[in-house]
């Protein structure tokens, strides 16, 4: 199952959703067929299409074989689902040479993202190309960025959002949207991104024009292809993901089931813990690299609102082992980014304003579960993780090489990480 896939390790297959999480059966049927003690089952995240997948699942699995114990059988399972691939975001290892030094921060889109977009919202052709017609001329013209900003909602189904739930629409897409592209212009600057030509030093026109602030604009349309793969995220894990693998160990009594989770993958995987049955100890541990979801997810308790607990509060009790979040301060997308297309309309602390409600769980860990303890990586590998609940593991050490605008947040390709992954599921040597 390794050789047609172009994954170096073996058995493989691949675990295919759509964007309801809908299972493909053909694939779900050769996941079946893998043999193993031990199951890897990794959910890539947002930056990614299907061949920039199996390339992070061939990079990430490749150390696997020379750490387990050997009575440990590995299989390998990538899950892909829709998500999509911003061709200016540079991957650390998949980039050609000089692509983390010089990437594209112009606001025009370039072809591969302008086929992505079209492939990630198919039947909005039209809108798009006036999208990408704007991000091409970038007119000095206030008009422009309102039409500019009703099309980006409309994309993202903003405006289509019941009455009752309106508040819980980000406020990046309710505010003035000049005000917004100045704000998403003045991040980007924040995260490495070096001003265009007449710009300033925060990536403003000189003068005050409105130029300048396409390269925001062009953030915004990033931000609503985020907010719309965080619901879909959820969706896959929780009525795709979680499901399928709960119907596989019932197949197969005694199979470990360790699950992997990138950005919004990581998201996939944790929800996925919502359709674990009461009492199954078939998942074996958790392991989020870089997760694009709430720091408060796990907590019962919330520190803002004592009265609500987390998206995912206690599910860290479902799983026969650690839930273990790798986290980074150089991960520009979740430091700067995350917060941003997090904060509710109306939020007191301003749009750039740092408010720890929210936080990413891949910036600064798990927050608010008692009882959980925060490693550095080097800790982690010389001691291991504890056997279970939730821990952080500070992995800034490794994850640190990574471009404008999402910094370090595709850095994790490394046997380090790896390691974690084996400590984790007690698969070691």
């Amino acid at each position: 199952m390794s050789g047609a896939t172009g994954i170096g390790v073996g058995p493989y297959a691949e675990l295919t959703f759509d964007a309801e999480g809908d299972v493909d059966r053909a694939t779900q049927e050769a996941v079946g067929r893998i043999e193993a003690t031990d199951l890897l089952v990794f959910a890539h995240g947002w930056n990614s299409d299907r061949s920039t997948a199996t390339r992070l699942y061939d990079r990430f699995f490749a150390p696997f074989p020379g750490l387990v114990g050997s009575q440990v059988r590995l299989g390998y399972v990538g899950v892909v689902w829709p998500s999509i691939r911003f061709s200016d975001e540079p991957i650390p290892d998949f980039e050609a040479p000089g692509a983390l030094a010089e990437p594209g921060f112009g606001p025009a889109l370039d072809p591969g993202t302008r086929q992505a977009l079209g492939e990630f919202w198919p039947r909005r052709r039209a809108e798009l190309d006036r999208v990408a017609e704007l991000l091409e001329e970038r007119p000095e013209s206030a008009a422009a960025f309102v039409e500019f900003g009703a099309l980006v909602r409309e994309l993202a189904g903003v405006d289509s959002v019941p009455a009752a739930v309106a508040p819980a629409v980000p406020a990046l897409f309710t505010e003035d949207v000049l005000e917004v592209c100045r704000t998403l212009t003045l991040a980007l600057a924040e995260a490495g991104a070096p001003p265009g030509d007449g710009d300033d030093e925060r990536g403003l026109s000189i003068g005050g024009g409105l130029r300048g602030l396409w390269k925001g604009a062009k953030e915004l349309l990033r931000q609503a292809t985020y907010y719309k793969m965080k619901n879909r995220a959820g969706l896959v894990g929780e009525r795709g993901l979680g499901p399928v693998l709960d119907g596989l160990a019932r197949r197969r009594p005694g199979l470990r089931i360790h699950l992997i989770g990138h950005s919004f993958g990581a998201r996939v995987v944790s929800f996925s813990l919502r359709a674990v049955p009461d009492g199954a100890r078939y998942t074996a541990s958790v392991t989020l690299l870089q997760g694009a979801f709430s720091h408060y997810a796990f907590s019962e308790r919330l520190p803002h609102d004592g009265g609500r607990g987390g998206a995912l509060a206690g599910l860290q009790r479902k799983v026969d082992g650690p839930v273990v979040a790798c986290h980074s301060p150089h991960d520009s997308a979740l430091k700067v980014f995350y917060p941003l297309a997090s904060r509710m309309a109306g939020d007191s602390a301003g749009v750039l304003g740092f408010d720890e409600r929210w936080g990413a769980i891949g910036h600064d860990g798990v927050q608010a579960v008692p009882g959980a303890p925060r490693l550095t990586l080097d800790a982690a590998l010389r001691e291991g993780v504890p056997a279970s609940g939730c821990v952080s593991v500070d992995a800034g050490s490794v994850v640190r090489r990574g471009g404008a605008p999402s910094g370090a947040h595709s850095d994790i390709c490394h046997e380090e990480l790896a390691r974690v992954v084996v400590a984790a599921g007690r698969m070691g040597r």
